[in-house]
């Protein structure tokens, strides 16, 4: 019987553990070619099945429609704005048509006519007032606070669309915006804090 310390046990063991280390290492390094293959094989397969495919490379992005909108009317936007302040606060445009459905943008400016740095919040407000739960803004100037400088002006935009199942008697929105100064920036700016 051999001793497990003999000489020719160890050398017969070191050539089994390399062995098996080559074929580790022949396996990994077919595993990692077979992985790094894959992601063009992938995209092979997809384009021929057309399997995961958002845009097929014969499709121009501006033929396509979104099939949201209602074409079959018009819906007439005007634009308000009031102001509780020594500001200038208009919108670029008093109106503009739009079909149900379809993304629209209009900005309004505002001046800052004062001395000082304020802060200030618009607040919508809609007519008719059934409208409101149709009227949806993506973006607007109105959904946080606005800091302008001293003598500052800017253009904030409003990106909005009417919801399709707007009332079909509803032919005229209009959209007004109150901008009003938060805080008590006016005092403290003559009190000459």
């Amino acid at each position: 019987m051999a001793d497990h310390d003999s000489p020719e046990v160890k050398s017969e063991s070191q050539t089994l553990n390399w062995v098996m280390l080559k074929k580790l290492t022949v396996i990994a390094v077919a595993m990692f070619g077979f992985g790094y293959a894959l992601i063009p094989i992938y995209k092979q397969i997809c384009e021929l099945t057309g399997v995961n495919i958002l845009t097929p490379k014969d499709i121009d992005l501006k033929e396509i429609k979104n099939s949201q909108i209602d074409m079959s009317r018009e819906v007439t936007i005007e634009f308000d704005a009031n102001t509780q302040g020594p500001w200038r606060f208009r919108p670029t445009v008093s109106s503009i048509k739009v079909h149900p459905g379809e993304m629209a943008q209009v900005v309004y400016e505002v001046v800052n006519k004062q001395s000082y740095k304020m802060d200030a919040q618009a607040i919508p407000s809609y007519a008719p007032q059934q409208a409101t739960a149709y009227f949806k803004k993506m973006e607007c100037f109105c959904f946080k606070q606005q800091t302008l400088e001293a003598n500052e002006a800017r253009q904030m935009p409003v990106t909005f669309y009417i919801d399709p199942a707007l009332p079909k008697d509803v032919k005229t929105i209009t959209l007004s915006y109150t901008f009003f100064e938060v805080g008590l920036k006016q005092q403290d700016a003559k009190a000459g804090l």
